[in-house]
């Protein structure tokens, strides 16, 4: 149920939107995610629950203590502004594969919740990347945590989830679930606060 408090314009446009329906509309670039699918694992948080599990994920002070010598602290934007160009770049050196022209502009504007932008300075490059899809209801699902090789050890991708998580609970979501390959498990349990839950994928191709 949507925070009667906080404007709800932004999100009518998907809502009633069944999750698989909704997750369906990102079929281009779910192919290219197909292989890595083998082993996904899946995680969940209850989102009013949540408090000591986000301190553990933003460390004592709000925000993930930087790697030594990194002094720099980038800033978080929901809904930020970004190009397609940026995020078809982060998206490619994320995921590995080729880059591509895609409208990334209109595929969240249309089918998401929300994302989070990370940048160094206001007209700077994409240094982190989450966007969060949601049911129209209670459920939100975390997709594309993107952050690029060189600006990763230094907190980044837990500060787009947290941020994520403050966003999500605010918008009156209660659940917020994530799929992910075996060697991000430290990442989404220990780091971020996902619990494991059983999940199921068929393949429709």
């Amino acid at each position: 149920m949507v925070d009667p408090l906080r404007p709800v314009d932004p999100f009518d446009r998907v809502h009633g939107l069944h999750p698989l329906n909704l997750l369906s509309r990102f079929g281009a670039l779910d192919r290219l995610h197909r292989q890595r699918r083998v082993d996904l694992l899946g995680g969940v948080v209850r989102l009013h629950r949540l408090g000591p599990l986000l301190a553990l994920a933003l460390g004592a002070d709000g925000i993930p203590p930087p790697s030594v010598g990194v002094t720099d602290r980038p800033t978080y934007e929901w809904r930020g502004e970004f190009t397609s160009a940026e995020l078809n770049e982060l998206h490619a050196e994320g995921f590995e594969h080729e880059r591509l022209e895609y409208d990334w502009r209109a595929q969240v504007e249309r089918h998401s919740l929300g994302w989070v932008c990370a940048r160094e300075q206001v007209d700077g490059p994409l240094v982190g990347f989450v966007n969060v899809a949601w049911d129209g209801g209670s459920h939100a699902f975390v997709l594309d945590t993107l952050v690029p090789g060189a600006q990763r050890r230094r907190g980044i991708g837990r500060r787009l989830v947290a941020v994520a998580v403050e966003e999500v609970r605010a918008a009156g979501c209660e659940w917020l679930h994530v799929e992910f390959r075996d060697h991000l498990s430290p990442f989404y349990f220990d780091a971020c606060g996902f619990m494991p839950t059983n999940a199921g994928l068929v393949d429709l191709t």
